[in-house]
């Protein structure tokens, strides 16, 4: 089907999905807040802010409008930061067509009430929603290096249009059932992150980092069963496939924030000197809200929370998690 779809956010992550799209012959529309984005992606055909080495394709047309944007969209991705996803929603609420499927790419989870991006599609509008998540670095996407996500669906029939559309010899898409689990899983992994860059800031070693990323993962399962989520769900691309990426590579936001953050660099300076949002700081502040509403044991993200709101020397972070009381591993 000749879908038309709207791309709503033109950070690095929707700009090359949208370009993404238009390579496969979609009419897509990009939208970003920024109107010098825009302008400058219309003249120079490329987003110079955010994915300056990507020529954009002729089937990508840049907008600032939103009604326009998505007022004949058929399917509307979402990949704006997740605190900006309630604004944007209702802001486009009027213009969506019934029949539109929302897809969102967010990874986070909003402060101000703990919910997930479905979750607050599902309370802002009556559309199908569905989900992508994965361990996808955009500057790799971009060059057509291998890939695989999942795609988070409740209707079967829809999902699987869905797939054939994303889908491609490069990059794989899986469908899955369990929305909450898969947003979990993306916006989690953000924090625990944010902790493995200050292991490596701090030099504390493969070791550290290793047993880091697996208690990590299983503070994500507790809390993901606790909220109606499936244990395999972690154990999958959007699970510990994204954690282990995020954990460890260097074209990770949240992951560069934790390094600096270990060298001593105070997050204010940090992210002063960043263009784009790492989800994982606000989430931090979510995910601490959500494991004492579950009342969910969860140290490692207690500790980041701390690090990144109350000052807490990193260091001394490390020391309380290595010096808490012993338990069993399960």
């Amino acid at each position: 089907m000749a879908y038309k779809i709207s791309v709503i956010g033109a950070g690095s992550w929707g700009t090359v999905l949208a370009n993404h799209l238009g390579a496969k012959g979609y009419a897509v529309t990009l939208w970003a807040y920024e109107k010098e984005v825009v302008e400058a992606m219309r003249t120079s055909r490329r987003n110079v802010c955010y994915m300056p080495g990507l020529p954009l394709s002729e089937n990508v047309a840049p907008t600032d409008d939103l009604r326009e944007s998505v007022a004949d969209a058929d399917v509307i991705l979402l990949v704006v930061p997740t605190q900006f996803v309630r604004r944007v929603i209702e802001g486009m609420a009027d213009y969506i067509k019934p029949q539109a499927m929302l897809v969102t790419a967010a990874k986070g989870i909003e402060k101000t009430t703990l919910k997930t991006v479905s979750q607050i599609i599902r309370e802002l509008t009556g559309n199908f929603r569905a989900v992508i998540s994965g361990p996808s670095f955009a500057e790799e996407v971009s060059k057509k290096k291998p890939t695989a996500i999942t795609l988070g669906v409740e209707d079967e029939q829809r999902g699987h249009a869905l797939q054939e559309v994303f889908n491609t010899g490069n990059f794989r898409v899986y469908t899955h059932d369990d929305l909450v689990g898969i947003e979990l899983g993306g916006a989690l992994k953000n924090v625990i992150a944010i902790a493995s860059g200050i292991c490596d800031g701090l030099d504390l070693g493969l070791n550290a980092r290793a047993a880091l990323i697996t208690r990590g993962l299983a503070e994500m399962v507790r809390l993901g069963q606790k909220m109606g989520a499936k244990e395999r769900t972690f154990s999958g691309l959007s699970g510990l496939g994204d954690l282990v990426l995020t954990c460890t590579g260097n074209l990770s936001r949240n992951y560069s924030v934790g390094v600096s953050l270990g060298k001593g660099q105070s997050l204010t300076e940090i992210l002063s000197e960043m263009k784009a949002v790492a989800e994982g700081v606000e989430t931090s502040y979510s995910a601490y809200e959500l494991s004492r509403a579950y009342s969910v044991e969860m140290p490692i993200v207690e500790q980041v929370y701390r690090v990144l709101h109350d000052g807490k020397n990193p260091g001394t972070a490390v020391h309380e998690l290595m010096t808490r009381e012993l338990k069993k591993e399960f």
